[in-house]
C-alpha cells in the first residue's frame, strides 16, 4: 500500500517526529490520489503497527517513544 509505506518510512526516517500530528485524511487523499478509504486504512495500519496513535476529533500523532502498552 503506497500510502502506508510512505508514511511508515516518514516517520521512520524523522520526518515526522514524536508527537508529531500527521495529514488528516483529506489531505493524504490529495497528496497520493487515492480514495479516503485507502487513507483510513494506510492509518489504521500504522496505529496496529504502534507507530502512531489517533486522538479523535485532533487527529492521528506519532507515538512518542515509551508510549506503549505494557
Amino acid at each position: 500500500m503506497r500510502v502506508l509505506d510512505a508514511l511508515a518510512a516518514e516517520i521512520e526516517a524523522g520526518k515526522y517526529a514524536p508527537g508529531a500530528k500527521l495529514p488528516s485524511e483529506p489531505e493524504l487523499v490529495e497528496r497520493f490520489g487515492v480514495a479516503r478509504m485507502t487513507a483510513r486504512r494506510a492509518l489504521r495500519e500504522l496505529r496496529e503497527r504502534g507507530l502512531v496513535e489517533t486522538e479523535w476529533g485532533k487527529g492521528t500523532f506519532v507515538k512518542r517513544a515509551g508510549d506503549g502498552e505494557g
